[in-house]
């Protein structure tokens, strides 16, 4: 299995007792879809490797309680802590048409209904305090906050984005 094929499902984050179980920091508005997982793939320096699930519960929301195969003690609980964890493509739950993950929109057109024809969205930049779409203008990188109140319409057929950008927003950029 390689990375492409997967979703970024979470992160260890710490051990949960002296018997090997871990904490998953899933990334996910519904931790629940995830309780009754066979397994996942941890990526180990850059490998994916699947680990089989005994037992996992939801802990405190978005924390899942998890008991692997294999691993029950602390000291091998401690090697995953810090560790990413991934599931297959096919895994994701199905959305609504209106609603999109990143990776499903990467490559589309994007459109501003004031501005017109913005650029093709190259990447989202989820590493900061707001999430940004990165959009390529002819070798120009344009950054728009990724709002809701800004998504007019995700076209999926098509591969467009439609925004509603604040007026300038743009134009800073050129």
């Amino acid at each position: 299995m390689h990375k492409e094929e997967c979703f970024y499902l979470g992160k260890i984050v710490r051990k949960y007792s002296f018997k090997g179980e871990v904490l998953i920091k899933l990334d996910t508005d519904q931790p629940e879809l995830y309780t009754e997982m066979e397994s996942v793939f941890v990526d180990s320096n850059n490998n994916l490797i699947p680990f089989f699930i005994e037992k996992s519960a939801l802990h405190k929301s978005t924390l899942l309680r998890v008991q692997f195969e294999d691993v029950d003690t602390e000291q091998k609980a401690d090697d995953l802590i810090g560790l990413e964890v991934y599931l297959p493509l096919n895994q994701l739950p199905e959305l609504e048409d209106h609603q999109f993950y990143f990776h499903e929109i990467i490559g589309y057109a994007v459109e501003d209904i004031h501005f017109g024809k913005v650029g093709i969205l190259k990447g989202i930049n989820d590493s900061g305090a707001q999430t940004l779409f990165e959009i390529d203008r002819e070798g120009k990188e344009i950054l728009i906050p990724l709002n809701d109140d800004f998504i007019v319409k995700v076209d999926k057929k098509n591969k467009l984005l439609v925004l509603d950008t604040p007026e300038g927003l743009i134009a800073i950029y050129l």
